[in-house]
């Protein structure tokens, strides 16, 4: 059995504590309906890909950027204390678009599905 490395804990640590920070502690409303999907960092920590998705349009993903760039000051000194790092992450904020590819995907194969049980006249 493989264990997971210091940076794969390390990350879902991040991920627990961001999530917790955005639902708590900051008043952002661009950051409202923003979800953490997960957190990567670098083999030597040094960096933190912190990936996200929100619910609703192109625009709410820009408008979501700003606000995790105008509050991360503030997200990174907040993780530093709960984390207790000598070093902590510089923090990149990249929007997740395996969702919105799910997504239509999954209206690909419903849009499919409906024409095979469309009867033909």
């Amino acid at each position: 059995m493989k264990s997971f490395s210091r940076s794969d804990r390390i990350g879902v640590r991040i991920q627990t504590c961001l999530s917790e920070l955005l639902r708590k502690k900051i008043n952002d409303p661009r950051l409202d309906m923003v979800t953490v999907t997960g957190v990567e960092l670098t083999p030597d920590l040094r960096e933190a890909h912190i990936y996200f998705t929100v619910a609703s349009g192109e625009k709410a993903q820009r408008d979501a950027v700003y606000g995790f760039e105008s509050a991360s000051g503030f997200i990174r000194s907040a993780l530093a204390k709960q984390l207790g790092l000598r070093y902590m992450p510089k923090l990149r904020f990249l929007h997740d678009s395996s969702f919105d590819y799910g997504s239509r995907i999954d209206k690909l194969l419903k849009s499919l599905n409906d024409k095979d049980n469309d009867p033909q006249p």
